[in-house]
């Protein structure tokens, strides 16, 4: 299975999840709601910190939720992880391999605190030192540019945003997003004639704010993983102070 294969099976994958994710999640968001969480303390590495980063805007918008991202390193090198006193430790994870991330969320289980896995193998090292998984049902990816798994990472997000302020309105948007997807795909001839123009691009900046802030990050990742460009990401609200 090529890159592009999995680029298209992204409107399968979001429907997947929609489908068989749903329930689970809204139980998942009662047993949260049960416990006495103040913040979200989120471990990501690469990709998934980017779907760490709209989390970081969703649940801080719609669910007034303070999201902290972690520092991996302070528990699995330096070993000197910090209290986390009435948080819910969040890894995201399209491998649920990373030892870094699988020791955020086991000091966070040895401290008290409610563990909570986004990951696309529900029998991962992740998930099973998490006390509860959301699987992203995004099936085998080959490749190593993660695109398939990223978006489904976003849905899982947008779905426990959903399940946790109750506003089922949203839900009905949601279930519009993965025809959007197929939409913009079948724009493919479309948007190879505009990459013509940038064919000799050497550098970029990628700028977005908000919402979009994660997207520029995850933008400009794929630009220096698939074509060797350097791409740099900026809040637009940064770039104008240089």
């Amino acid at each position: 299975m090529s890159l592009r294969d999995e680029i298209l099976e992204q409107p399968l994958t979001l429907q997947r999840i929609i489908d068989r994710q749903w329930n689970h999640i809204v139980q998942i968001a009662e047993q949260i709601q049960r416990r006495e969480i103040e913040y979200i303390f989120l471990t990501a590495r690469g990709t998934s910190d980017h779907a760490g980063l709209y989390a970081k805007y969703l649940w801080g918008a719609y669910n007034r939720l303070p999201i902290a991202l972690a520092a991996p390193s302070l528990f699995s090198i330096y070993e000197r992880p910090p209290t986390l006193k009435r948080a819910l430790v969040l890894g995201i994870s399209q491998s649920g391999q990373s030892p870094d991330i699988v020791s955020v969320v086991r000091e966070g289980r040895r401290q008290g605190c409610p563990t909570l896995a986004i990951t696309n193998d529900r029998s991962s090292p992740l998930a099973a030192t998490s006390d509860w998984t959301i699987d992203i049902e995004a099936g085998p990816e080959k490749a190593v540019a993660a695109t398939k798994s990223y978006t489904g990472q976003l849905m899982a997000i947008a779905l426990l945003s959903i399940a946790l302020s109750g506003n089922l309105e949203r839900l009905d948007v949601l279930r519009q997003v993965p025809a959007w997807v197929q939409s913009v795909l079948a724009q493919e001839d479309n948007i190879a004639l505009i990459a013509e123009r940038y064919r000799y691009m050497q550098q970029s900046v990628i700028i977005g704010r908000g919402f979009n802030y994660a997207t520029a990050f995850e933008f400009a990742l794929k630009l220096k993983e698939l074509t060797y460009t350097v791409a740099m990401p900026y809040s637009s609200a940064d770039f104008r102070h240089g």
